[in-house]
């Protein structure tokens, strides 16, 4: 006796084609990028750390730089998530789990529409998540942030947008070293 199911997917797909990315491939994404931003911080805050132990400092001063320390820790949080999505689509979680952010119209996010995005996502989060749960319910898989922002996040398997672009260089520039060895061969 042979069971067959159709495990259930975190990807739907519209008439049109496009695959949504769910919830869960958007969770493991986040892990992947909160693992990697935590680390980054970790590293610079136990270098930091090391360095001012070396001085003698009243406690009003170190309280400043834990202050700092927390604002710059804030900055790159929202760096990172403004950077990755205005430049590609994607953080690198989202690159291992294969989806990229796009604007609901398709195109790619500016940093003003991402840095909208990153406080909507603080937004969603806020009343217990449930920003988040719309995604389960919404047909392009848009949660708050999704619809604050006007973006839509799709299934990206292959390539990422700097890589094709690479390629593509990477082929013009064999296609003209070819042409230019074939001229050399046969003179006019």
């Amino acid at each position: 006796m042979e069971l067959t199911t159709a495990a259930p997917t975190a990807r739907t797909r519209d008439p049109s084609g496009v695959a949504y990315t769910g919830l869960l491939t958007r969770g493991i994404a986040f892990a992947i990028d909160a693992a990697l931003i935590n680390l980054v911080a970790l590293v610079v805050t136990a270098g930091a750390t090391l360095i001012v132990s070396l001085f003698h400092l009243p406690s009003n001063i170190r309280a400043v730089i834990a202050a700092v320390g927390v604002a710059a820790y804030v900055v790159w949080v929202i760096g990172y998530f403004v950077g990755f999505w205005s430049a590609t689509g994607q953080t690198p979680g989202n690159r291992v789990m294969q989806f990229r952010v796009l604007t609901s119209n398709g195109e790619r996010l500016r940093p003003r529409r991402a840095l909208l995005r990153c406080g909507a996502l603080v937004i969603a989060a806020l009343p217990l998540f449930a920003g988040f749960l719309l995604t389960l319910f919404d047909r392009q898989r848009r949660g708050l942030q999704d619809r604050l922002a006007r973006t839509v996040v799709v299934e990206a398997p292959g390539l990422s947008l700097a890589e094709a672009s690479r390629r593509r260089r990477r082929t013009s520039a064999r296609r003209a070293i070819g042409s230019e060895h074939a001229g050399a061969d046969h003179p006019a």
